[in-house]
């Protein structure tokens, strides 16, 4: 029963706000993952083909076992890769793109695009912010 002027109250919370600027938008997350320059790298490499765990690895220079495997889990349980294991012979797993993982590699593509085109600049104003910092601090 409501009465007039006041509102029904529900058991139901609040619809979360669906903008990244929110703290409680489920984006947030998603957002944190496929920014991570690991994500964008192992992206990159299983966008040419399915992989091995080891020569995913490899290709990715400087990954620890620790961070690929944590990177490609939350890939997995986002829905962006599919973990294959080879059932036949020795146990073989194989990493793969899934549609919805195919779509992340153009922006990615963009986005290294972006960085190779614009390092140059990035190092001058590191650069002159660290010599700014280095007068202010003596």
């Amino acid at each position: 029963m409501t009465l007039p002027g006041i509102p029904e109250v529900t058991t139901e919370p609040p619809p979360v706000s669906m903008s990244a600027l929110h703290r409680d938008c489920p984006a947030r997350l998603l957002l944190d993952q496929i920014a991570d320059k690991w994500t964008v790298l192992v992206i990159c490499v299983l966008d040419e083909g399915p992989s091995r765990f080891n020569e995913l690895r490899r290709r990715v220079d400087g990954v620890s076992q620790k961070v690929l495997t944590s990177t490609l889990r939350g890939l997995e349980r986002n829905g962006m890769v599919e973990r294959l294991v080879a059932t036949s012979g020795p146990v073989a797993v194989t990493y793969r793109l899934t549609p919805l993982g195919t779509t992340l590699y153009e922006p990615m593509l963009a986005l290294y695009g972006w960085t190779i085109r614009h390092i140059e600049t990035v190092v001058d104003a590191q650069d002159r912010f660290d010599r700014q910092s280095e007068n202010v601090t003596h």
